[in-house]
């Protein structure tokens, strides 16, 4: 950091101080080799592939983009798959491995490459460009890919790239996961190996029937719009299949159907192939209530149903799961009594105090999952077997675990340091650390978690350092996300440097995870099943009193509210239906209109618009317009094909058409979140800005210092 960087440049430039740390972990079966990703500074966006000989303690890079040519050109297919991520880094951004870990693949500026990290082995292949998502089988002798829509196969050796299966036309892809899967479901791959390598389960994506949208940079008009297919709700979605494909020599090509009854269950929600079993599928319904669990015969396509769940709202999609023990059984998590519990066949293995988040490993006598026990702003990693579940991290945080054999990676985060800890353990004996290269901001979060209201709302409360209550009220400033399984309120301190800013520039930051936000069980989740706008304002709103109620320094008649994506949403209707409460707000790239949403993530939560026009319009902020009476700042990105432009440009229409005075800030050639280090930091200043001029204080452009601890 120079001496001339102030909050926001720091955090823009260090995008939001995660670059140079370590990510992506890979623990070899034999436990002696640890694959990760990591940039060389923390202000360096380019990743590089890193090796930790668990035996000698060292580290090693494997792979350097810096020294390989990278031109930086990013396909099409590889931004559409980082924009799904929220992948801003660049260079190495995700990497696959054989069944060793001793080969992998990834892909750098669409040119294939494989690695043997012991070895030193480093080439690239010569495969069709652009590569995206190459998987190695699991003997390590080939390696598969997407390009142009087709799924192709290339010895590690670099011999005999061919094509498995080819699109029939421009509108289909092949091993690829279609937008909504990659969005809402965290399925961001579209094909799976067997574990002998000799047959690949392929999707075939057929995108036909989905309406094209065009997004167009009105910064460049003489460039024509990028078309996409965009499934918005009531409307239709991708048709996906899939495929046996033999890749073995004698049967190369040949393909097999994999049926089951699409038209019921036409979401292909996960699957799983191991040795320990046939492969598994979980399909969904439509509207999400019913999900089943499917095995299928690799010979002839035949599946059989193994399990069959079925919810009065929806399904609550889990990742890891469904997933086969090495002794045959079914593991899946389900909702049972209050609770996500771990099953294994059937039989519960974490009961009713657990709520399970992932499965993260299945060993050979345990199940590794991630779980929050009755503090839901923690997440600990629980070691489960039928006779219970051990707690394997013991500081109060956040935690998640990578395992292969006897070797446990467990990353670790807290409220005392900005950076987390990766700890490297073999058993239960700690081996080594992972080193992290991430910068430290100068401003420390003064957080002080609370459970406010009859609800027990988990919230942050952040204020400035060295303020008192004799120093006389502080406006105050909401900061929320306050969306579906989305929780702001952990206990960590990375997601506090933005809002503590906020503080020091004189304002205390309440930051609250309402009804719905995750942690807390399925019935929590639900309480917003038809309404995405009464119980998450309405806890804003209950969160804000019982906090005032507490702190006599908090000045209810100055209170502003900010939010991106849910959270813009939320900050915008706080202004349009409780201005008594909220008297300005930055709404960035707000869902203004959900019937201009996608349909797996809106009509889980307010069913299909052709059969209940009412929840939509009752949940619609065009609606409310006329009945601005507040500051509201409108930001979005011109070019963002998640929350498209249209939902602000809408809201901006009816509110002059009402003529309700706003203010619209749009973003040009910016997609759903802002990357470029100019943009995120003036943008910072500009709410600052706004927030201060709405609220009536003063408007000095420097940034107030906050001290360093």
């Amino acid at each position: 950091m120079t001496a001339a960087d102030t909050f926001p440049r720091h955090s823009a430039r260090t995008q939001g101080f995660s670059l140079g740390a370590p990510r992506n972990f890979t623990v070899a079966p034999d436990g002696q080799r640890v694959l990760f990703l990591r940039s060389s500074s923390g202000t360096d966006r380019s990743n590089a592939l890193w090796m930790l000989d668990t035996g000698a303690g060292a580290e090693h890079r494997v792979a350097d983009p810096a020294q390989l040519d990278d031109t930086g050109t990013t396909s099409a297919a590889e931004l559409a798959r980082r924009e799904r991520l929220r992948e801003r880094a660049s260079g190495i951004t995700a990497y696959a491995v054989d069944d060793s870990a001793r080969r992998v693949a990834f892909t750098l500026s669409g040119e294939l490459f494989v690695a043997e990290p012991e070895s030193g082995l480093l080439r690239r292949l010569p495969a069709r460009y652009p590569a995206a998502d190459p998987r190695p089988d699991g003997t390590g002798t080939r390696v598969a890919y997407t390009s142009q829509g087709g799924l192709r196969v290339i010895g590690f050796d670099g011999s005999g790239d061919r094509a498995l299966v080819e699109p029939e036309h421009e509108r289909v892809q092949w091993g690829c996961a279609e937008f909504i899967a990659a969005e809402e479901m965290s399925r961001s791959r579209g094909y799976w190996w067997a574990p002998d390598g000799t047959t690949i389960l392929a999707a075939r994506v057929d995108e036909s029937g989905v309406a094209q949208w065009n997004l167009a940079d009105p910064t460049d008009p003489a460039r024509p719009p990028r078309t996409m297919p965009y499934p918005a709700a009531g409307e239709a979605n991708a048709a996906v299949t899939l495929e046996l494909l033999r890749v073995d020599d004698a049967k190369f090509g040949q393909r097999t159907p994999v049926r089951w009854d699409s038209d019921a269950h036409p979401y292909l929600v996960a699957a799983h192939w191991s040795e320990h079993g046939r492969p598994l599928l979980a399909v969904q319904s439509r509207d999400q209530r019913s999900q089943l669990v499917l095995a299928v015969d690799p010979d002839t396509g035949k599946t059989t149903e193994l399990h069959r769940e079925t919810d009065p709202h929806w399904i609550e999609i889990k990742t890891g799961w469904p997933a086969w023990t090495p002794g045959g059984g079914l593991a899946r998590i389900s909702a049972i009594d209050g609770a996500y519990r771990l099953l294994v066949d059937g039989d519960d293995w974490t009961g009713p105090a657990l709520q399970v988040r992932a499965i993260l490993d299945i060993g050979p006598t345990d199940v590794l999952v991630s779980a929050s026990a009755e503090d839901p702003t923690q997440v600990h990693v629980y070691r489960v077997t039928e006779a219970g579940a051990r707690r394997v991290s013991e500081q109060d945080g956040v935690h998640s675990a990578t395992r292969g054999g006897p070797v446990t990676v467990l990353s670790s985060s807290g409220v005392e340091r900005l950076h987390g800890t990766v700890r490297v353990f073999r058993e239960e004996e700690p081996i080594a650390e992972i080193t992290s290269l991430a910068e430290t901001s100068t401003i420390t979060p003064r957080v002080e978690l609370l459970r406010l209201g009859a609800r027990e709302l988990c919230s942050a409360l952040l204020l400035p350092h060295g303020h008192r209550p004799e120093h006389g009220r502080l406006p105050v400033l909401l900061d929320p996300y306050g969306g579906p399984q989305a929780q702001r309120v952990l206990r960590r301190q990375q997601g506090y440097l933005t809002p503590q800013w906020f503080a020091e520039q004189g304002f205390a930051v309440l930051v609250t995870d309402g009804r719905g936000t995750g942690g807390r069980g399925p019935d929590w989740d639900r309480a917003v099943a038809g309404d995405l706008a009464g119980p998450p304002l309405q806890d804003q709103v209950d969160a804000l009193h019982a906090c005032a109620a507490e702190r006599t320094d908090l000045d209810l008649d100055r209170v502003g509210i900010r939010g991106w994506s849910f959270g813009g949403y939320l900050a915008a209707l706080a202004v349009l239906r409780r201005p008594d409460v909220f008297h300005a707000a930055v709404a960035g790239a707000p869902v203004c209109d959900w019937r201009l949403y996608d349909t797996h993530y809106t009509e889980r939560y307010l069913g299909d618009p052709n059969r209940d026009p009412e929840t939509y319009t009752a949940n619609s902020l065009l609606r409310m317009a006329p009945e601005l009476r507040r500051e509201l700042l409108l930001v979005h990105g011109t070019v963002d094909d998640n929350v498209v432009f249209a939902h602000s440009l809408r809201l901006s229409e009816a509110l002059t058409s009402a003529g309700r005075p706003h203010t619209l800030l749009p973003l040009p050639g910016v997609t759903h979140m802002p990357t470029s280090e100019s943009k995120s930091e003036n943008l910072l200043l500009l709410q600052l800005d706004f927030l201060r001029r709405a609220l009536g204080l003063p408007t000095a452009s420097s940034e107030a210092a906050a001290p360093v601890e």
